[in-house]
């Protein structure tokens, strides 16, 4: 497979991921009477990225996500050369699904885009009013868990075919935990894409949700090599 046709699998699923996951929350979540809430919204997340992985992880891996790439990159499975790429297109992608989400929004009388738009955010902006260093702990500690379940899920040695519904539900679960204390990003390209059309305090607040995911993908990734060189031993 060429890297171009990784690369527009890589921008059209984490298109999907933040039109799907955000698009659920900006829509869908307090719909009058019969909004789906945190629920549903988390749902919506593992929804998107499973789909996304039986659609395109036979082409680019279904990494949709910067810190993804990265946790890979850090366990030994992915290529430094694709690393930049892939980051590029992912933001690029997300930037699309958002651009797509704002859109529909807008179309709806009295919309406001400073109102939040899904951004993740910390303090006065964390939905449960978290303060900087739990959102920081948050997203580092569900990236961590994020990328030991991919690794694991897809290691050789796994029942096979089986990953993406492990990968999917695990998205679930850590948006069902962690969307009080900062929406839940685990995703710097979700994060960006979004962030941009809100703009203001949403921008000011992103480097947290670019740090914090990378440490928690590369600190995963050197634990996950861990386990493969004791099982080697």
């Amino acid at each position: 497979m060429t890297l171009t046709k990784k690369l527009g699998a890589e921008f059209i699923g984490t298109f999907w991921l933040v039109l799907g996951g955000c698009g659920s929350a900006v829509l869908a979540a307090t719909f009058p009477d019969v909004g789906i809430g945190f629920l549903g919204v988390a749902l919506a997340f593992g929804l998107t990225l499973l789909t996304m992985a039986f659609a395109i992880g036979h082409i680019s891996g279904c990494h949709i996500n910067p810190a993804v790439s990265i946790g890979l990159w850090s366990g030994g499975r992915f290529p430094t050369a694709e690393l930049g790429p892939y980051i590029v297109a992912q933001v690029a992608g997300g930037l699309a699904g958002a651009a797509v989400l704002y859109v529909i929004a807008s179309g709806q009388a009295g919309f406001d885009v400073t109102a939040g738009f899904a951004s993740n955010g910390y303090g006065e902006h964390s939905p449960g009013g978290y303060s900087m260093t739990a959102a920081l702990v948050t997203e580092i500690v569900m990236t961590f868990m994020f990328l030991i379940i991919i690794l694991g899920a897809t290691d050789k040695r796994a029942p096979q075919g089986f990953a993406p519904i492990a990968i999917g539900l695990g998205l679930t679960l850590i948006h069902l935990i962690s969307i009080p204390v900062t929406n839940t990003s685990v995703n710097p390209a979700r994060s960006t894409g979004v962030a941009i059309f809100q703009g203001d305090w949403a921008i000011s607040q992103l480097w947290l949700f670019w740090l914090a995911p990378f440490v928690g993908a590369i600190l995963a990734g050197i634990v996950y090599r861990w386990f493969e060189t004791d099982e080697n031993a």
